[in-house]
């Protein structure tokens, strides 16, 4: 830990927070030991100092919830919230006299929702124990949120299992939706996916299914909630324009960049790629 020579009243020893660099002619600190707020104060301002002269832009500070009293002395500094998780709070703090261009916050929630159909021509549909569905009666495909870290075909078949212990195979991505103020103002994309069923008995999840079943199709569509949904009716005839017809959606193929070395998926039309 560097430390530096300031002045007030008197000329005295200030430490400099440790920090690292990021890509961007910015600061990330980390902090990880308990210390006296009114020391972390100006171990802070001493280091922005520092960091002024040195031409960084944007700081980053993340508090783990166990060091949660020094937020206070950071927002005093003109540090703001940019985001929090279960275990910290990060803190962000711009030096130049200028607009900032720190990333805002994510933006999107992701979830997924499932075209399931076996071979009678029954969609596997389910009813909601919990949200606003509930007690409606209402009849509807397995849907649910991505997970941090998680691919759109795990999850999906990831929900389908947990909603209804069927076992499915990731087909296409038919379409996405996209929507806004959905979740705490949050926007809200939407992927609707098409799964061949592997298992065909059904056990509902007790927490958050009411009932669970396979459904044919028109008994599906005939349902006023479907009839009076543009949205619904628009995604069921997607799915039957794949089923009947020729409509192709979008297939996972495993990629990696040049940025990162992690494996990751481009969905892509191919049956159009193969046809070139």
């Amino acid at each position: 830990m560097e430390t530096i020579l300031v002045e007030n009243e008197v000329q005295q020893e200030v430490k400099l927070l440790d920090a690292i660099n990021d890509d961007h002619e910015g600061v990330i600190v980390e902090l990880n030991k308990p210390i006296n707020s009114d020391d972390f104060a100006s171990m802070l301002r001493a280091s922005i100092a520092q960091w002024r002269k040195q031409g960084k832009r944007g700081v980053w500070i993340k508090v783990p919830i166990e060091l949660v009293n020094l937020v206070e002395a950071a927002v005093k500094e003109r540090f703001w919230y940019h985001h929090a998780e279960p275990k910290h709070l990060m803190l962000i703090y711009w030096i130049p006299e200028c607009t900032h261009t720190l990333p805002a916050n994510a933006s999107h929630r992701v979830g997924v929702c499932a075209f399931v159909m076996n071979e009678k021509r029954e969609v596997l549909v389910v009813q909601e124990k919990t949200g606003i569905l509930r007690g409606t009666g209402v009849w509807k495909f397995p849907t649910g949120v991505v997970e941090e870290g998680e691919h759109i075909c795990d999850a999906v078949v990831r929900e389908v299992k947990e909603e209804t212990d069927i076992d499915t195979k990731f087909i296409e991505v038919l379409a996405f939706r996209q929507s806004h103020k959905a979740f705490f103002e949050k926007s809200d994309l939407s992927f609707i996916c098409l799964l061949q069923p592997l298992s065909f008995n059904i056990q509902k999840q007790e927490s958050e299914i009411d009932a669970a079943q396979w459904m044919s199709l028109d008994e599906y569509v005939a349902q006023p909630f479907v009839q009076t949904s543009e949205l619904l009716k628009y995604i069921f005839d997607l799915c039957l324009a794949k089923i009947d017809k020729t409509y192709s959606g979008f297939s996972p193929v495993l990629t990696t960049s040049n940025i990162s070395n992690e494996n990751g998926y481009l969905y892509l039309n191919s049956r159009d790629l193969r046809s070139q």
